[in-house]
């Protein structure tokens, strides 16, 4: 049988490294839906019409490294709240969460709109100042010229639009656990999860 855990929270939570690691720990299949909306927003800016770009996305989009900066990152916020680029992309992420195998899958909405159902369903959050040095950190580490004032203020623009879009705003579902990662090394934080899953499946049996 199937077993999905849905893992959301805002930006630099912490939810990505984790969510790989549980995937690691029980053999499931992982799947970072932000990067859906990174492909997309790397499409737009690059001309592109958000809907198409949702359309026409390909696997092999996931793997551009340049996914992972701001310029893309804040693109992505922006095509996420439209509704038609959100439909095209439920179906792909669903697909993913039926393996038999297990998933995890890590976003936004994955637990309040993706996987409902989950069996886990895990809320990762952080204050914005700890997810800001985390992500400055992060982005000077890869010699991206950035100051802690605009990282912070990225983050905080960005947790703004996504707790605010009409479609699938960024909130826990109400049956999500929740997991500070604020004063959490990521050692503790992994193993608070793994447990948390653990259970879960010893649960189901």
């Amino acid at each position: 049988m199937t077993f999905t855990v849905a893992i959301d929270g805002p930006a630099a939570a912490g939810k990505g490294t984790i969510s790989k690691a549980v995937a690691v720990h029980f053999g499931f299949a992982h799947l970072d839906t932000g990067l859906l909306y990174r492909a997309v927003g790397a499409k737009v800016l690059a001309g592109g019409a958000p809907a198409e770009m949702a359309r026409a996305l390909d696997p092999v989009d996931l793997e551009d490294y340049s996914l992972r900066t701001p310029a893309v990152a804040q693109a992505a916020s922006e095509v996420a709240v439209i509704p038609e680029v959100r439909s095209l992309l439920i179906d792909f992420q669903r697909k993913f969460a039926s393996r038999i195998e297990g998933a995890v899958l890590d976003g936004r909405d994955i637990g309040t709109v993706i996987c409902p159902d989950a069996h886990v369903k895990l809320f990762v959050t952080a204050s914005a100042e700890c997810r800001a040095d985390r992500r400055y950190k992060e982005l000077t580490g890869k010699g991206l010229d950035v100051t802690p004032e605009g990282v912070l203020a990225d983050v905080k623009e960005r947790d703004e639009r996504d707790r605010n879009r009409a479609t699938a705003p960024l909130v826990p579902a109400e049956d999500a656990i929740l997991l500070d990662t604020s004063d959490l090394t990521i050692e503790a934080a992994i193993a608070r999860a793994v447990g948390i899953v653990e259970a879960a499946k010893n649960a189901v049996g």
